[in-house]
């Protein structure tokens, strides 16, 4: 701690931003928190990017934390600004992010009386983030910030909300500043490795499957090497498909939504997984079918950061609490065993995963397949894929191969709109790499205005809009069950090409699969803003099958 200093409570808390390293907030400004915006004036090491609702600055702080490991910053006002605030809270904390959201609130002389857009944010973020707090005395700030920083770091990362009285950051108070934060990580024992390595070394079929969050490239590294001794086959968690090189020979493929047959026949015959770092939700277990519960038929080994994750649904083998980082690295060093049983396996899974991503054809003039491989052979490997939710999203996933770790940002949470909101996040933090938007016309308009997030912030991201007319996941859903009897799917779009142009940009619309080519060449061109909408057949509803034969198959069932 250093010496003391008399402060507002804005000035210390953007005091204790700077020393716990933050050069980025995102947030929508409100009169509840303004003496921080004050004292945001006189800071030049943070940049404060205005945005358009709350929704979408929460999604680019969970976005910016996905690529930095620290924290996202989000600020925002009370009530309305709170509420619309949760939707990004919600998708850091299903993804496992470390955030931080600042929200005003009111007066401590008003607390209580249910006075102008007053909420108990304690209640009402409760199940929702890590750590939820209100600051009642500025001279806390530091000791509450660091608390802050540690929490949404350390074991499973994750969202933490801190309310601040209006009056609580005008008020002054002498305190030191705290040190800056460090995160604390588990460390797998050697007893632990020991007892992995010789599973493995029993093992006739196994398999690894990485996911959740803080890998950087060591850790990314450091389990390609194992793998490549080993010579083992390696999947992927639903939307964590950067872990891994998806062209290395060891890559079997994603285990997520849509999964591949062959895949999935894989990991039920496997009689050992290694599974780093993945929760094994709902998407990463095909709806909690791959494996039985609570005891899978594979021995399992689970590795998470989080002790309360461990057992949740499954019960392992061998339960270890470690960091993915903490843990790559003790993997790295253990001896290597022999790989004769199952050599010839991953190379039959990785070759059965080029097969499987090879483009397929859809209805109408617009192919996606073909889209999405051009731009996975033009693109460079360090070029950043967002998207939000929706049926478009499923081409992504499949038909593009993600190369490097930090390259995918998508929602594990399943929540539309997010899309757009990181491409801005990505494009600010990183401004010389490629940045493009993958959106449906229903998921975009979640978080639209944050188009004009993209032209204030000079972020020239490309977005690509699949436009079908409806909300394609919940139609298919529809149909499946209810065939025929469309109801509440249907939308009337913009043109958002025009949308584009109307924020500064560059806007295009394409027809055909031929025009793509230039039209996103042309966008790449113009460092602007940049939207391509395609018009995609309503037909092409799924890759694996249209509109019209997925209405077939239920009436045919019924």
């Amino acid at each position: 701690m250093g010496a003391l200093k008399e402060r507002t409570g804005g000035q210390i808390l953007v005091d204790q931003l700077k020393l716990h390293g933050v050069d980025t907030a995102f947030g929508v400004p409100g009169e509840s928190y303004l003496a921080v915006l004050d004292a945001l004036h006189d800071v030049n090491s943070i940049k404060f990017v205005i945005c358009r609702q709350e929704g979408g600055a929460a999604m680019m702080a969970d976005a910016y934390g996905k690529m930095t490991g620290r924290p996202g910053i989000c600020m925002v006002t009370r009530g309305p600004g709170a509420t619309n605030a949760s939707s990004g809270v919600h998708v850091a904390f299903q993804d496992s992010t470390p955030m931080i959201l600042f929200i005003g609130q009111v007066g401590l002389d008003a607390i209580e009386r249910e006075a102008f857009q007053e909420i108990d944010y304690r209640r009402m973020y409760g199940q929702m983030a890590k750590w939820v707090a209100q600051i009642d005395d500025a001279a806390r700030i530091p000791e509450y910030l660091s608390r802050a920083f540690h929490t949404a770091t350390s074991g499973r990362p994750g969202p933490v909300v801190l309310a601040l009285p209006e009056d609580m950051l005008t008020a002054k108070a002498s305190v030191a500043d705290a040190e800056p934060f460090r995160a604390a990580e588990a460390h797998p024992g050697p007893a632990a490795m020991a007892e992995i390595r010789g599973l493995l070394a029993k093992a006739k079929r196994p398999f690894v499957i990485l996911g959740g969050s803080a890998w950087d490239e060591a850790a990314c590294e450091a389990v390609k090497v194992f793998a490549e001794t080993n010579r083992l086959p390696v999947g992927t968690s639903f939307r964590r498909a950067d872990r891994f090189d998806n062209l290395h020979p060891c890559y079997a493929g994603d285990v997520g939504i849509g999964l591949a047959p062959k895949l999935a026949e894989r990991i039920k015959a496997a009689d050992l997984l290694l599974v780093v770092g993945a929760r094994l939700g709902e998407m990463t277990t095909g709806g909690y079918t791959l494996f039985g519960i609570p005891a899978p038929s594979q021995a399992m080994v689970h590795v998470h950061p989080d002790p309360e994750e461990l057992g949740r649904v499954y019960r392992p083998a061998l339960a270890v609490n470690a960091g993915v980082k903490a843990f790559a690295a003790a993997l790295a060093r253990l001896d290597p065993v022999d790989a004769s049983a199952w050599a010839r396996g991953t190379e039959t899974a990785h070759a059965d995963y080029l097969a499987y991503t090879k483009p397929v054809k859809c209805p109408g003039d617009v192919q996606m397949a073909e889209i999405v491989a051009w731009l996975d052979a033009t693109l460079p490997d360090d070029a950043i894929w967002t998207n939000g939710a929706g049926n478009f999203a499923t081409w992504v996933h499949r038909f593009h191969r993600y190369r490097r770790l930090g390259t995918e940002l998508a929602p594990t949470s399943g929540s539309m709109g997010y899309g757009l909101p990181a491409a801005v996040a990505a494009k600010i933090r990183h401004p010389r790499r490629d940045v493009v938007c993958f959106a449906g016309d229903g998921d975009i308009q979640m978080t639209m205005q944050e188009l004009g997030t993209a032209a204030q912030a000079g972020a020239a991201v490309i977005v690509i809009v699949v436009n079908n007319g409806m909300y394609g996941t919940i139609r298919m859903h529809q149909e499946r069950e209810y065939p025929e009897r469309v109801s509440g799917t249907d939308l009337v779009n913009p043109d958002f090409a025009a949308l584009g142009r109307a924020y500064g940009g560059r806007g295009e619309t394409v027809t055909k699969t031929a025009e793509f080519q230039p039209a996103f060449e042309r966008a790449r061109a113009s460092d602007k803003l940049a939207v391509i909408e395609l018009k995609l057949h309503p037909e092409a509803l799924t890759i694996r099958a249209s509109l019209s034969e997925i209405r077939r198959q239920a009436k045919s069932k019924g």
